[in-house]
């Protein structure tokens, strides 16, 4: 019975869930808490598949009682349980996908660390908008965020954007380097490189990509309006890509972000608790399925 429920969860949150929600207005009005959900459900797959690998590996040394279950016991436990050892297995499994964050963690820093390096020399900075100007006629402007954080322009995005457009772009930038997105990025795509075919792994990752421009387009707007910002996407869409671990203005989903910023503004306090909600329980559900006593 709890393998079924487990299988169960495993189905609705990583198959039908993710297609319900891949281009949600409501969690595009709030893109923070659309990130958090996203990330709630990537949880909850995870620690349902830890939980059914375990009850895999030892059937039988599992006494569910509800919720109950999991308080303490009075009674001393034996020295050894004889189950004991199957804990290794879900353990295993779960320090796979830590070593494989860490280590797209630290090729990033690194990438971004040399790429730091080089706009250090080449570029030139511009103390009044905080930015480090190339000269490159592309249009673009983007960040490499971390510790060491740079928001770059290059010589086209000048000319092509006037002021506030410039101001609009860098606003977006500064508002990924705050909000540290990176860290939700290297989350989802460690997620996707484990279960790549999965609908929650592909279609998540391309919706937290988006959410999070969303999100930076958000900050951005308290410096300008939201002409102002769907212009300067409209118009740096048409720069070259930028590579490397970076976040570009107008890398993602420009034609969504310019028809959100085209929409009525809407209360984003309007259905927050049921989102914030959503995202704290999502990876508790697993426990309780798992400690749901059966016959």
């Amino acid at each position: 019975m709890t393998l079924a429920l487990l299988a169960l969860h495993l189905v609705l949150v990583g198959v039908v869930l993710p297609r319900r929600l891949a281009g949600s207005r409501r969690l595009q009005a709030r893109p923070a808490a659309g990130v958090a959900v996203w990330l709630a459900l990537m949880a909850s797959f995870g620690t349902a598949l830890l939980l059914a690998a375990h009850h895999l590996a030892a059937p039988l040394g599992h006494d569910p009682a509800g919720l109950v279950g999991l308080l303490p016991h009075v009674e001393a436990a034996p020295a050894a349980a004889p189950h004991a050892p199957a804990w290794w297995v879900p353990a295993s499994v779960a320090l796979a996908p830590a070593a494989v964050a860490l280590t797209l963690g630290v090729r990033a820093a690194q990438l971004r660390r040399r790429h730091r390096a080089v706009l250090d020399v080449v570029a030139v900075r511009d103390r009044r908008r905080g930015t480090l100007v190339l000269d490159d006629a592309r249009p673009a402007v983007y960040c490499l965020p971390g510790r060491r954080a740079r928001v770059v322009v290059s010589r086209g995005a000048v000319e092509l954007l006037d002021e506030r457009e410039l101001a609009a772009a860098v606003a977006h930038e500064h508002g990924h380097i705050r909000g540290r997105h990176h860290l939700a990025r290297l989350v989802v795509d460690t997620f996707a490189l484990a279960l790549g075919p999965l609908p929650l792994a592909r279609t998540g990752r391309a919706e937290v990509a988006l959410l999070l421009e969303m999100a930076a387009d958000d900050a951005a707007l308290v410096v300008a309006t939201r002409t102002e910002l769907a212009s300067a996407l409209c118009l740096l869409a048409t720069g070259g890509p930028v590579g490397g671990p970076a976040f570009a203005a107008a890398s993602t989903g420009v034609l969504a972000r310019v028809q959100r910023l085209g929409r009525p503004t809407t209360d984003t306090r309007t259905g927050a608790p049921v989102w914030r909600f959503a995202a704290v329980s999502a990876p508790l559900l697993p426990y309780l399925l798992a400690c749901a006593p059966h016959p």
